[in-house]
C-alpha cells in the first residue's frame, strides 16, 4: 500500500491539479493507495508513525521540506521505511538536492527509478532533519515570516530578509566537530545536509545528501556595514569564500545558544537549548534523481 501525506496548503493552486495527475497515475499502474490530507501542524508526524508502526513503509509525501520534515520525525524505523516525494511546497530546498522534480513531473522516479540510501540528521532531543536545521539570523527570518499577514511566498521570504538586516544581530553560541568546541558571535550556525534554504539560497553548496556527513557551519555576525556585502556572497552561493564562514565536515555537532532559542529544523520552528546532530547514513530510502 502506498501512503500519500499531504497539507491542505500543498492543495492550494497547482496542488489539486497535482493530486489528481498522481491518483490518475496510480490507478493506471494498478497501484493500491490512500490519501491522508493533514488537519493541523504535526498531524503528518502523527500520520506517519501510526503508518509505519503498523507496517506502512511506502509513504509518499506531497508538500514542501516543513511536510517532509514532519513525516520523516515520525518513521517508527526509517532503516525498513522508503520515501517518495511530489514536491509542491513553497521552497523545496531539499528536493532540489535531492533531483526531484517539482510536481507530477516527480512520478516518474516513483515508477523508473530505484529508491537510493540518503542521509538525515539525528537530533538527541528525537527530532530530525533532511536538510538544513539551525539558529539565528535564517530563524528570525522565517519567525517574520509566519507573522506576516500581507504578502505571501517568496515576495515575504524577502521583505522578512530585508527587515532582519535591519535589526538582526547576532546570537552567542558554543559550538563542536566531533569533540571540539569552539564559541562564536555567528549571523547564523546550522547543520546542513543539503545545499540549499530559503527556497533557492545555497548556504552549504558542498554538501551532499549520500556522502555520510555532515557539514557544521558558522558564519560569524560581521560589522553592521558589512552585512549587506556578506548577504549578497550568500545568495550567490559564495558565502564560503568569506573569511566569516566557517565549514567544517563531521560525523556529530553541538550548537549550543547562549540561552535558549527558537531554532529551524528543514524550516520547521521549535524551541532549543541545543542541537546535538549526528548523521545517520544508509538506513532511509529516497526514490530520487
Amino acid at each position: 500500500m502506498l501512503n500519500v501525506i499531504v497539507t491542505p496548503k500543498a492543495l492550494k493552486k497547482k496542488g489539486k491539479k497535482i493530486l489528481a495527475q498522481a491518483e490518475a497515475r496510480f490507478r493506471a499502474e494498478g497501484m493500491e493507495y490512500c490519501v491522508h490530507v493533514t488537519q493541523k501542524k504535526g498531524h503528518a508526524t502523527e500520520l506517519a508513525r501510526i503508518l509505519t508502526e503498523r507496517g506502512e513503509n511506502f509513504l509518499v509525501v506531497m508538500g514542501g521540506d516543513g511536510t517532509l520534515n514532519e513525516v520523516l520525525s515520525g518513521i517508527a524505523r526509517p532503516d525498513r521505511c522508503v520515501l517518495g516525494l511530489i514536491p509542491a511546497g513553497t521552497g523545496n530546498d531539499f528536493s532540489a538536492a535531492a533531483n526531484v522534480p517539482y510536481g507530477a513531473a516527480a512520478l516518474d522516479l516513483l515508477f523508473h527509478a530505484e529508491p537510493k540510501p540518503v542521509d538525515y540528521i539525528q537530533f538527541q532531543d528525537g527530532r530530525r532533519a533532511l536538510n538544513i536545521a539551525g539558529v539565528g539570523m535564517d530563524v528570525d527570518i522565517l519567525t517574520r515570516c509566519e507573522r506576516g499577514k500581507i504578502f505571501h511566498g517568496k515576495i515575504k521570504y524577502f521583505f522578512s530578509l530585508i527587515a532582519s538586516l535591519i535589526r538582526y544581530r547576532g546570537i552567542k553560541i558554543r559550538v563542536s566537530a566531533d569533540g571540539v568546541y569552539e564559541e562564536h558571535k555567528a549571523l547564523i550556525a546550522a547543520v546542513c545536509n543539503g545545499k540549499q534554504l530559503g527556497g533557492g539560497i545555497p548556504l552549504c553548496p558542498p554538501a551532499v545528501i549520500d556522502d555520510g556527513k555532515l557539514e557544521l557551519l558558522v558564519i560569524e555576525s560581521p560589522k553592521r556595514s558589512k552585512l549587506p556585502g556578506a548577504l549578497i556572497k550568500l545568495m550567490k552561493g559564495e558565502i564560503l569564500t568569506l573569511p566569516i564562514a566557517k565549514r567544517i565536515a563531521c560525523t556529530r555537532a553541538e550548537i549550543v545558544p547562549e540561552a535558549a532559542c527558537t531554532a529551524q529544523y528543514d524550516g520547521e520552528l521549535f524551541l532549543a537549548r541545543s542541537l546535538c546532530a549526528e548523521i545517520v547514513t544508509g538506513k532511509l530510502k529516497l526514490y530520487r534523481g
